[in-house]
């Protein structure tokens, strides 16, 4: 008669057993699984380096957003893919305030200093900017000097107010996203070209604010499910805190 309890008993003790022994090789996490994508594969010697295109703004108009777009798909995007084997990291960023630094477009990468070079002699020499900066539209393009490699670390162009966590995680991200901007760039500006190939500055004017347009169109939208939806599923789903203080989904 205490025979079945027995082996119930035993059976019951062996599958705790075998889970208790799972959840042990469950706790044996490798660390080399969270290192960051392509750490180990950044060079030493290397750092990031600025091209700041400062665009012409005059006073009490808006700023001329779309030529950010001629120039990302004529003159970087070219360069981009001559040189993507020597470039580690790379970012686009866009501003416009009345201050010191004004309207710029700048293209930040993290390469070695004969890279950066390499770059800044080809983009001195580039017939699109010198034919817009003689235009008027560019006043000015500033370049580091790559004898002197003033922000060697992966978080050095990250925000100095954000987790050291985020600010060396974040290269990889904003890659992902400019990436995909200029893809998109390319994808509707290239579309159009295969009809109507602009030739003046009038109509190359024209043109790419059509296809900023389009662009911001896309974002508008498509933003909320395309990127921020994603974005948000990504961590989970969890709300973040906005900066009102209140927490909001995507």
């Amino acid at each position: 008669m205490l025979i079945k309890p027995l082996r119930s008993l035993l059976v019951i003790g062996l599958i705790l057993a075998a889970f208790a022994s799972g959840c042990a090789n469950l706790g044996q996490v490798q660390t080399q699984a969270v290192k960051p994508v392509l750490t180990e594969e950044l060079p030493a010697g290397s750092g990031w380096w600025r091209v700041r295109v400062r665009m012409n703004w005059p006073l009490e108009t808006d700023p001329i957003w779309y030529m950010d777009l001629y120039l990302a798909h004529q003159v970087f995007r070219p360069m981009l893919d001559k040189h993507r084997a020597d470039i580690y990291l790379w970012r686009f960023h866009r501003r416009a305030k009345r201050d010191s630094a004004g309207r710029q477009f700048s293209f930040y990468f993290y390469a070695s200093p004969q890279t950066a070079q390499q770059l800044y002699d080809s983009l001195r020499s580039n017939p699109i900017l010198s034919d817009t900066q003689s235009a008027g539209v560019i006043d000015e393009i500033v370049y580091d000097n790559p004898a002197n490699i003033k922000r060697p670390d992966i978080d050095d162009t990250s925000d100095k107010k954000w987790p050291l966590v985020i600010q060396k995680t974040w290269p990889y991200y904003i890659t992902g996203v400019s990436e995909m901007w200029l893809n998109l760039v390319v994808e509707i500006a290239e579309s159009d070209l295969e009809e109507n190939r602009p030739t003046s500055l009038e109509e190359i004017e024209t043109f790419y604010r059509q296809v900023d347009d389009t662009v911001t169109r896309l974002w508008q939208q498509n933003g909320r499910h395309a990127f921020l939806h994603h974005l948000n599923a990504v961590f989970g789903y969890q709300p973040l805190i906005y900066y009102e203080k209140r927490y909001m989904n995507f």
